[in-house]
C-alpha cells in the first residue's frame, strides 16, 4: 500500500485485522477441507502461536486456527510438529514457531534464561543432567516421569523433580526440543537432531541484534500497525534494547513511521501490509490469541477493555473464567465465558455480555452461528446458555433449539 502520513482509527483497525488473517473466507466454515497448508499460512501471518495448558474449551493453540480457518482436523498441530514444520520454544511464553525461526532463537538458547531452580540443577548436578540427556538420546522421546531416575518432587505448587528440571534446562539451552503428549499435554522431550530438520539446523544462527531485528520485523508484519511496545512484546523482547533496532528497521525502509489519530505514541507500519476497504470477520478468540495479547493496543484499537480473569479470584471476576472476545465485522462486539462440558456433550455459555452500542439481536445471531460451528468442531451435541449477562437471554433465543 502507498505510505500514508496519518491513519484513522478505523483504517488502523482494518490493517491490524487483515495482518492477523481475519476477514478472509474461512475454508472450514464452508465445508472445504482444511490441511497443513492452510495452517502454515495462518502461522506465516501470525508468526507465533502461544501454547497454554488450560483446557476449559480446547487447548489454546488450537483456537487461532479455528478462529481463522473454521473447523479443521484436531491433529493438525501434532502433524506439523512431526513433519518438522514447527517447533515449541519460549517466545511469547511457550509458543509454536515456524521452523525457519530456529536460527532466530539461538541467542535465547545461548543466554539460557530460565527459572533459577532449573538452572541450579545443572550447577549442582551436571553429571545427572548429562545422564538425562544421554537417556533421552537413547530412549526418547520421554516425559519426565519416564526417566529411569526422575527424582522426588519437592514440596510446593511450582516445584519439580530434578528430572523435570534437567529436561527443562536442556530444552532451554536448545539441546533438547519437545512435542506434546496427545492426551495429557505434557512435554515429551527429544533430541534436536531427531526432531528439527537438518536443513534448519544447518542455517547459521543469527547474532542477538540481527535475530531481534528479524523478530521485530516479523512482529510488524503480524501486527500490520503497531507501537514500539507492541513490536517488542510480540516475541517478548526487552523494549529499551529493541528501540535502536526499530530505528535500524526504519532507516532500512522495513518499518514506516505513521500517525494514528488519537494515539500519542510512536507508531509503525509494515510496508507490505494491506488496507482493505472492509473486514467482515466473525470469530471467537481464545484469551491467548495474538490479536489481543497487548491489552492497551486492544483497548485503543477496538475500545475493548479486556483482562484475562483466569488468574483472578472467583469473587473478583467481572465477566467469568474463560472469557472469549467475539469479533464481528471489524469490531469486538461481545464477550462470552465458555466451557466445553464434555460429560454433558454441550458447549456451555456460562455468561454473555454485549459491548455498549451494539445491535444485540444481530450480535446474538452471529454469535449463535459461531457457537454452533465450534460445538460441532469439538464433537459436542448442543449449545446451552446460562442466564448471566445482558446478552444471555438474546443469545438463548437466537440459538432456539439444541443441535440434537
Amino acid at each position: 500500500m502507498a505510505r500514508p502520513e496519518t491513519l484513522s482509527l478505523a483504517q488502523a483497525r482494518r490493517i491490524a485485522l487483515a495482518a492477523q488473517g481475519f476477514g478472509q473466507t474461512r475454508p472450514g466454515a464452508t465445508d472445504r477441507r482444511v490441511d497443513r497448508r492452510h495452517a502454515l499460512r495462518v502461522l506465516d501471518q501470525v508468526d507465533v502461536v502461544q501454547v497454554d495448558s488450560v483446557n476449559v474449551v480446547v487447548r489454546s493453540h488450537e483456537m487461532p486456527l479455528f478462529s481463522r480457518l473454521g473447523p479443521h482436523p484436531r491433529d493438525l498441530w501434532p502433524r506439523m510438529v512431526a513433519a518438522g514444520d514447527v517447533f515449541e520454544y519460549w517466545c511469547h511464553e511457550a509458543s509454536m514457531l515456524p521452523v525457519d525461526h530456529w536460527p532466530m532463537v539461538q541467542w535465547r538458547m545461548d543466554e539460557g534464561r530460565m527459572w533459577e531452580g532449573t538452572r541450579r540443577v545443572h550447577q549442582d548436578r551436571p553429571d545427572y543432567v548429562e545422564a538425562v540427556y544421554a537417556e533421552v538420546a537413547e530412549r526418547g522421546p520421554l516425559a519426565a516421569g519416564q526417566l529411569s531416575e526422575p527424582g522426588t518432587r519437592e514440596v510446593g505448587m511450582w516445584e519439580r523433580t530434578d528430572g523435570k528440571k534437567a529436561l527443562e534446562y536442556l530444552f532451554g539451552v536448545g539441546r533438547l526440543t519437545a512435542r506434546r503428549h496427545p492426551t495429557t499435554f505434557t512435554r515429551l522431550y527429544d533430541t534436536v537432531e531427531r526432531a528439527i530438520p537438518a536443513e534448519a539446523r544447518a542455517r547459521p544462527p543469527l547474532d542477538r541484534d540481527d535475530a531481534q531485528r528479524a523478530l521485530l520485523e516479523r512482529a510488524a508484519r503480524a501486527h500490520g500497525i503497531a507501537t514500539d511496545r507492541c513490536l517488542a512484546d510480540y516475541h517478548r523482547l526487552n523494549l529499551p534494547a529493541a528501540r535502536p533496532l526499530i530505528a535500524d528497521l526504519v532507516d532500512g525502509g522495513r518499518l514506516l513511521p505513521v500517525k494514528v489519530r488519537g494515539w500519542d505514541r510512536p507508531t509503525y507500519l509494515h510496508p507490505d501490509v494491506q488496507l482493505p476497504r472492509w473486514v467482515r470477520g466473525q470469530a471467537l478468540l481464545t484469551p491467548f490469541d495474538s490479536l489481543v495479547w497487548e491489552r492497551r493496543r486492544t483497548e485503543e484499537l477496538f475500545g475493548f477493555r479486556y483482562r484475562i480473569e483466569i488468574y483472578v479470584r472467583p469473587e473478583e471476576r467481572v465477566h467469568g473464567y474463560y472469557v472469549m472476545p467475539f469479533l464481528l465485522g471489524d469490531a469486538l462486539v461481545a464477550r462470552v465465558d465458555v466451557k466445553s462440558d464434555r460429560a454433558e456433550g454441550a458447549l456451555r455459555v456460562r455468561a454473555a455480555y454485549a459491548e455498549a452500542g451494539t445491535d444485540q439481536s444481530a450480535v446474538a445471531d452471529a454469535l449463535g452461528d459461531e457457537l454452533r460451528l465450534m460445538a460441532g468442531w469439538l464433537g459436542l451435541d448442543r449449545v446451552t446458555v446460562d442466564p448471566r449477562g445482558d446478552l444471555a437471554p438474546v443469545l438463548d433465543a437466537a440459538l432456539g433449539v439444541d443441535l440434537r
